[in-house]
């Protein structure tokens, strides 16, 4: 079902879909307010809701299809610098994840703590991480993007001025779990931005920088942390720079980031119209959908907190992907704590030295963004071809090189980081491929993830970022141990073969994948149906044509 022949000009069925579906993203940015056709007890209402009737008012929409009000039509160069500045902000959140491992050894002389008690630090700020989704989630549904982005990234930064002040380990962590909390907003939010104001065509490119963020803010952590860790500054410097690098990110956002939310930006245009309508009765028939939506605490928890879990039972894609992710951001934010065992202990490293290891992440990260960027270009071309909606399989390209290449990371790193002997550069070319395999992973799952469930890919990414989070903060908490009791070789064959066995994920879905979402109740598979629809036609096409080949040899 991967490939079709040609796109027929007469409008259709399918072609209605895929037109209806490509609109509920641009509204919606992912996370459409109706349940899906399957699950819905009112499917026609389901079919309908974006037209309207003669006989009732209708609701605002845009001025034609080159409206600039519509985030959709703003030129290219100003959706990349909105796509820039979300990925500081993610760049931003993320660096505040790890800067604080690597003064450990500071944080437990100032508080007297245990090294197991140290491991808190990074692991209740992913903590936060696991709780923010469902407020932010619902808060930007509600209020836009902009007000909600605005309030976690100013309470987050205010959470950091607690961890410089703290008095106490106590309060250093709540502080920091806070901080966690509010601090998530860009990661959750960013992707329905994203959707806000690119097409599918330019959704690929836009979304590898955004995931490459992702991972360039942990890996700098590491990197001046140690600096600052190894210099005479206290041991509260390191929060000083995030509080610094927040209030910055902050300010930019309030000054530079509009409103993307398509159903706000209408809400506002319909409170405009009602001001300028001519006569009350005129200004009663003005409205926008958003108005019409139910935002009571009922609707809102099930869509919020029910739908992302009951995904979570219902789509073995969702799963699976969320499994293998997950795995894959444990091994990140295990690095942070491995990393020391590996250059420290075994080679004598400085605190900043140890820092400096974690450049070939990102490296590699950067390399990974790349090779995604190239795999998105090459997906475009399909773009036409399939009116919009190419197979989602095509996403997977880039995990199909980054599962071997994080066994080989894995390997590479144990079997050389073991022993002193071996000159420190051999592991540390390792984390080239490490930071090349991850992203590559992160990347390209997560777009699909997108494209399989397209309006409800949201609540995709609310629980598998709930679930990764949980796992990436428990992994800190024995990386130490695991390192120390088995030897760098054989904790990290550990990982690598949990690498192994995820590694067949992405071909087995190219080959399945189809397949499996012919039978989702949440990916709306407008791909399968196009190709079902090309097949008929490419019948009757040949049976057309065996009935002349027929006419003409009766003649």
């Amino acid at each position: 079902m991967l490939n079709a022949p040609h796109i027929p000009t007469r409008p259709s069925q399918v072609d209605s879909e895929a037109a209806n579906d490509e609109a509920r993203m641009e509204m919606y940015g992912g996370d459409d307010v109706r349940e899906p056709p399957q699950l819905s007890p009112n499917k026609e209402v389901q079919q309908v809701e974006l037209s309207s009737s003669p006989s009732t008012p209708s609701p605002v929409t845009w001025d034609g299809p080159t409206d600039q009000a519509n985030p959709q039509n703003w030129s290219t160069t100003r959706k990349w610098l909105l796509t820039v500045l979300c990925a500081g902000m993610t760049i931003n959140v993320t660096f505040a994840s790890s800067a604080p491992s690597s003064a450990t050894s500071r944080i437990i002389e100032q508080f007297g703590i245990s090294e197991e008690v140290s491991y808190l630090v990074t692991s209740v700020f992913l903590l936060g991480y696991v709780f923010g989704p469902f407020v932010f989630g619902p808060g930007s549904e509600m209020f836009g993007r902009k007000p909600v982005l605005a309030l976690g990234m100013v309470s987050y930064t205010l959470f950091i001025l607690g961890q410089i002040f703290a008095p106490n380990i106590q309060t250093l962590l709540v502080t920091r779990f806070f901080s966690g909390f509010f601090a998530v907003a860009p990661l959750t939010i960013g992707g329905g931005l994203l959707a806000d104001i690119w097409s599918a065509k330019g959704r690929g490119p836009a979304t590898s920088v955004f995931a490459a963020s992702v991972f360039l803010g942990p890996v700098l952590g590491p990197l001046i942390g140690g600096f600052v860790a190894d210099s005479k500054l206290k041991w509260n410097w390191i929060f000083w720079i995030m509080f610094i690098f927040a209030g910055a990110s902050t300010l930019m956002l309030i000054a530079l980031l509009p409103e993307t939310y398509a159903p706000v930006i209408l809400l506002k245009k319909a409170k405009r119209l009602r001001k300028e309508a001519a006569t009350p009765e005129i200004a009663k028939t003005i409205y926008a959908e958003h108005e019409k939506q139910d935002f009571s605490f009922g609707p809102l928890v099930h869509r919020t907190l029910y739908r992302p879990f009951q995904m979570l039972l219902l789509e073995p894609i969702l799963v699976l992907v969320t499994i293998y992710l997950s795995i894959v951001y444990g091994v990140l934010y295990a690095l942070f704590e491995a990393f020391p065992v590996i250059f420290v202990e075994r080679h004598g490293f400085t605190l900043s030295q140890n820092g400096l290891i974690f450049i070939g992440v990102g490296i590699g990260s950067t390399l990974g963004a790349l090779t995604n960027f190239y795999f998105s270009l090459q997906y475009s071309k399909h773009i036409d071809h399939w009116r919009g909606f190419p197979p989602a399989e095509y996403r997977l390209y880039g995990a199909m090189v980054g599962g071997p290449a994080l066994v080989i990371g894995a390997f590479w790193v144990g079997w050389t980081g073991e022993y002193s002997s071996i000159h420190w550069v051999v592991p540390a070319l390792a984390t080239i491929v490490l930071g090349f395999a991850i992203s590559l992973i992160f990347m390209s799952f997560l777009s699909y993830l997108i494209d399989t469930y397209l309006m409800y890919s949201a609540s995709a990414f609310s629980a598998n970022t709930t679930i990764r989070s949980l796992v990436a903060a428990a992994f800190p908490l024995f990386t130490v141990q695991m390192y120390t009791n088995l030897g760098i070789n054989w904790a990290s064959t550990l990982v690598g073969l949990i690498g192994l066995v995820m590694a067949p994920m992405p071909f087995l879905f190219y080959k399945y994948g189809a397949r499996i979402r012919q039978n989702s109740k949440f990916a709306p598979c407008i791909d399968l149906k196009i190709a079902k629809e090309l097949e008929e036609e490419r019948k009757e096409k040949m049976q057309g044509k065996k009935i002349s080949e027929d006419s003409s040899e009766q003649v």
